[in-house]
């Protein structure tokens, strides 16, 4: 397990839905830990967020007013840290493409001051969370997080004797996160009708704490530049309807912009650098610091067959509208019955 005594870790981000769930897992698990620091721009979410965790209790938090915008803010910040998990983006589809300008200055343009920081500054370790949106992206969020993805794997190349290491996490859906389907149906269905987009549609599920454990999978074991992938479930958004609201009327009201049928977090282009960790996938770099043989023998690291992808509509693990009822109720809404 990863040793945290005495370590400063910074979330950007850190009031997000990710970033609370990381909080108390860190807190639960790592009692020793030096410091953590949340760093986010909205005020009212960090005051909030220290009810939930007070200084009392947590002496280890400190809360950092800041935007990943701000370079030099961002400097200041990392002073005396030791690993940085970037969790901080615009994440709506819909609104990034109305508000393109603003989405590429914070998830691009925030990637690279975060590298920059970092550079600056005496950090470890560097995991950047990104999206299966940003797989053969079709709009501008996926887009920025492609982007943003290549920053932080580049980033490896040019850090010359710094031993930092920046890796990067991609997973689906996050069940119950703050904007996501399930807690948006679960409001919906007090109305009767739940609003379909597509009925083919699919999404990969994975919970809070299964994306938790795997950023600190990559902040314990990235050499450099893997892209993490995770082996999750897939569900139809029709499944998701009937789990949460069966007696509601199911309207189809057209794809929003930008949106896809089906998600895609690995594509056949990507099989030539793909290798199955067991638990996770790892698409490694191009070009890389490290010795290849050593990381396969390493993980027992096996290379995917040349053509492979990984396609919430070809999933070979999918969720039932029972199994889904259970994680609702486990993972969302204690008080959820249908």
């Amino acid at each position: 397990m990863l040793d945290l005594k005495g370590k400063s870790i910074l979330i950007t981000g850190g009031t997000g839905s990710l970033g609370k769930a990381l909080t108390e897992h860190i807190l639960l698990t790592h009692p020793e830990v030096k410091r953590l620091i949340i760093f986010s721009r909205d005020e009212q979410k960090q005051f909030q967020m220290a009810q939930e965790f007070p200084n009392e209790m947590y002496p280890q938090i400190r809360y950092f007013i800041g935007d990943v915008r701000d370079k030099e803010r961002l400097v200041r910040a990392f002073q005396g840290v030791n690993y940085i998990i970037h969790a901080a983006a615009m994440k709506h589809v819909h609104i990034a493409e109305y508000n393109p300008d603003e989405c590429i200055k914070t998830n691009i343009g925030g990637a690279e001051n975060v590298v920059e920081a970092c550079f600056k500054t005496n950090v470890e370790r560097v995991v950047a969370l990104s999206t299966d949106k940003a797989c053969a992206p079709i709009n501008l969020y996926g887009a920025t997080k492609l982007t943003s993805d290549k920053l932080f794997v580049a980033a490896n190349n040019i850090k010359g004797e710094n031993p930092i290491k920046f890796s990067v996490v991609r997973y689906g859906n996050v069940m119950g996160s703050n904007g996501s389907v399930i807690p948006f149906f679960i409001k919906k269905k007090k109305e009767g009708k739940l609003p379909i987009t597509d009925p083919n549609m699919t999404r990969f599920n994975i919970s809070l704490q299964g994306g938790v454990e795997m950023v600190m999978h990559a902040l314990e074991h990235a050499w450099g530049g893997e892209l993490f992938v995770p082996k999750i479930p897939s569900y139809k958004i029709m499944d998701v309807a009937e789990a949460i609201g069966p007696e509601c009327k199911k309207i189809t009201v057209g794809i929003r912009p930008g949106e896809k049928v089906h998600e895609e977090m690995i594509t056949p282009s990507d099989s030539f650098y793909t290798y199955d960790l067991g638990k996770y996938y790892a698409i490694l770099p191009a070009s890389h610091n490290w010795n290849l043989e050593n990381f396969i023998k390493t993980f027992n690291a096996k290379k995917v067959e040349q053509g492979f992808s990984y396609n919430s509509g070809k999933n070979d693990h999918w969720e039932t509208i029972e199994t889904l009822r259970s994680l609702i109720k486990i993972h969302v809404d204690s008080t959820f019955e249908v």
